[in-house]
């Protein structure tokens, strides 16, 4: 590693950049090795980068920070825009129980630690420090140093003790937790792509996604109407789309003023158990398709990506009015929803249109249908995000009784703009859609980015504090501090609360705050639903986290 010493001694950048490019090339190759099918990823850079440090590998300590901070940003920001169109369902959905568990993991591990900082008569600073590394979240430890410079009397050798026990610790958490990950799949013999399955199909049963039926009137009070005028469709979010007139074998487009006639057969778009109270007014469903009927009509499926689009109903845009174009299915973030008149479009809802086919183009090109602008990446918008989310998470929160506010930091403001900015799809002119493949790729760099620098920050130090002053006890006690609540989370989760496995890592990794362990159970799973459940549990847990650690530094450190 001669070269890269010259190196920093006249190219400091260069050698920051070199170094970081290193260890994560090394912690990278290392992370794609797969022993038995599973593989530790991206969190091999942690270790990379402990190694590297530990051989004398130094960064400028002002770059290091920016870039390890900068990298979180990046990761959990990126967590949010993925997840934030799924985060209040899913909310509404689990939220409850979900949180209630990530607190008694919370509750669990705080226990831990105090109970082994009394038997092993390990000072409270050091163990406050220790608990903070096994939960993996910085904030908390930031909330434990700030805390301890307001209680009088403090040595600086106490004020030293958190970021110790922080560094010794957090290491063994981030395999800790894997491992903890992976022993509930084998006590509980999961079967992750069958649970998979499973729960898509449980979700598309419970979504409901739109169907079509031909539906034959035979109701005498309905001969003479307006197909507009049939009563409860508006109520029951049926869609009419063509029409074949009694006696005719040709299909016609529906339109509002379409006469209607005992005979008629309506295919109508809905929901099963809508089509099917909408078959009780009508008539009868019949077998036959009029989709596969000879027609001038035609069907296309059509992406919104136009501004003026944007956040109008489907009332508003009036398609079927202008156009003679009607909507029948809406698809958002995979589901597929029924068309209904008061639905908000959203940048890259794709729209299933029916009408001719020179009407259908001239809808397609109100709504914007760019397959370039869908797949377009807003890198001032991401810009734009990230400042609300840092500014965000500076806000400081005042609570009686406590010397210092508590703040969002930088991995929670971003979170938590990220999920808001993504639920709403667009503020004036700044679209928030990012593209999927950015998506992945800025939350992949932001995280090896910030476990590159974790883990040059913790090397220099790691050795010595391991071989001196109780450092292995520390470590041991870190590795329990983790796995004890991980264990006892993943045993109430699965047996109380029924959750899945994929749901129950993602709280998991939420509850310690932990995007490695989160990296790895969404490659476990092969789903994005660790993440949801990452984002349902993390605000609250990362609040919970650094009230926790004030509290208990002033309760413990105070005398």
């Amino acid at each position: 590693m001669n070269w890269l010493i010259q190196i920093q001694s006249s190219h400091e950048i260069a050698y920051s950049v070199s170094v970081l490019s290193v260890v994560a090339i090394l912690g990278l190759a290392l992370g794609n090795i797969r022993v038995r099918g599973i593989s530790l990823g991206v969190a091999c850079v942690l270790f990379a980068g402990i190694f590297f440090g530990h051989a004398g590998l130094r960064l400028d300590p002002s770059i290091l920070e920016f870039v390890r901070e900068f990298g979180l940003i990046l990761f959990v920001y990126t967590i949010g825009m993925q997840v934030g169109r799924g985060f209040f369902a899913s909310l509404r959905a689990q939220g409850l129980p979900m949180n209630l568990l990530a607190a008694g993991i919370i509750v669990a591990g705080s226990v831990t630690a105090i109970g082994f900082g009394l038997v092993f008569r390990i000072p409270m600073p050091a163990i406050l420090g220790v608990l903070a590394g096994a939960t993996t979240n910085t904030p908390s430890l930031g909330a434990i140093q700030d805390t301890l410079r307001s209680v009088p009397g403090v040595s600086g050798e106490a004020l030293a003790m958190p970021g110790l026990g922080y560094a010794v610790a957090y290491p063994g958490a981030i395999a800790g937790l894997i491992v903890g990950l992976i022993l509930l799949r084998i006590i509980f013999r999961i079967d992750v792509d069958r649970e998979r399955e499973e729960r898509e199909k449980r979700q598309a049963e419970a979504a409901q996604p739109p169907e079509r039926a031909s539906i034959r009137v035979e109701n005498e009070n309905l001969v003479g109407l307006k197909l507009a005028a049939i009563p409860g469709m508006a109520e029951l979010e049926i869609t009419i789309t063509r029409v074949r007139p009694a006696g005719s074998s040709e299909v016609i487009l529906a339109r509002d003023e379409t006469t209607l006639a005992k005979g008629d057969v309506l295919l109508a778009v809905g929901t099963r158990t809508n089509l099917d109270s909408f078959e009780l007014i009508v008539g009868s469903e019949i077998e036959q398709d009029l989709v596969q009927l000879p027609s001038a009509v035609s069907s296309r499926r059509v992406v919104v990506t136009h501004q003026s689009a944007l956040g109008k109903t489907l009332t508003e845009l009036a398609l079927r009015q202008k156009y003679g174009v009607t909507v029948t299915r809406v698809t958002r973030a995979d589901l597929e929803m029924t068309a209904v008149a008061d639905l908000r479009l959203q940048f890259g809802d794709m729209l299933q249109l029916v009408g001719r086919e020179e009407d259908v183009a001239r809808g397609a090109e109100l709504l914007g249908n760019s397959a370039r602008a869908l797949n377009q990446t807003n890198i001032l918008a991401i810009f734009v995000g990230i400042a609300l989310g840092v500014f965000a998470g500076l806000v400081p929160f005042e609570i009686s009784g406590l010397p210092v506010p508590l703040r969002l930091g930088l991995a929670g403001g971003p979170l938590i703009v990220a999920i808001l900015i993504s639920r709403l799809g667009h503020i004036g002119p700044i679209i928030w859609h990012m593209p999927l493949n950015a998506n992945i790729a800025f939350r992949e760099l932001g995280l090896t980015l910030f476990l590159a620098c974790v883990g040059l920050k913790s090397g220099e130090r790691f050795v010595e504090t391991l071989s001196t002053g109780g450092g292995l006890l520390w470590m041991a006690c870190g590795v329990a501090i983790t796995m004890i609540p991980v264990l006892l989370g993943g045993i109430v989760g699965r047996l109380a609360l029924k959750l899945d496995f994929a749901s129950l890592s993602g709280i998991l990794a939420g509850s310690h705050t932990d995007p490695p362990a989160l990296a790895f159970a969404t490659d476990l799973n092969k789903s994005d639903t660790p993440n949801v459940a990452y984002a349902t549990v993390y605000p609250a847990t990362m609040l919970l986290r650094i009230l926790v650690a004030q509290v208990l530094t002033i309760l413990l450190c105070a005398t």
